[in-house]
């Protein structure tokens, strides 16, 4: 008996799976909410900073250095009350530094 293998798209996984529905649902969600927050952020971070996860009504912003860490981490507050008055529930935003989520980008 030969099995014959299909290709999908990632969407229609993620489709077929709740799972991975839920994941494609929430990467999407924290896209947006980065666009959203994004002219609040200075023109020279904005390449250092990657949507995170959502963890309920916690976010995460991933960064690629200490020094656009710090720098984020000034502007919270603004891009909470960003967020939170266009209709989204986050009660917290986490920053994380995670290099090697921009080794990859180009300079």
């Amino acid at each position: 008996m030969s099995r014959v293998h299909q290709s999908v798209s990632l969407m229609q996984a993620a489709e077929a799976s709740p799972v991975l529905a839920q994941l494609a649902r929430l990467a999407q969600e924290s896209s947006v909410r980065l666009r959203q927050v994004e002219p609040l952020i200075p023109p020279v971070l904005r390449s250092t900073i990657a949507a995170g996860p959502i963890e309920g009504t916690s976010w995460c912003l991933l960064v690629a250095n200490a020094a656009s860490a710090a720098k984020l981490r000034q502007l919270v507050p603004a891009l909470l009350s960003a967020l939170n008055g266009r209709g989204y529930a986050v009660s917290a935003i986490r920053v994380k530094v995670q290099a090697s989520a921009f080794s990859t980008r180009p300079a």
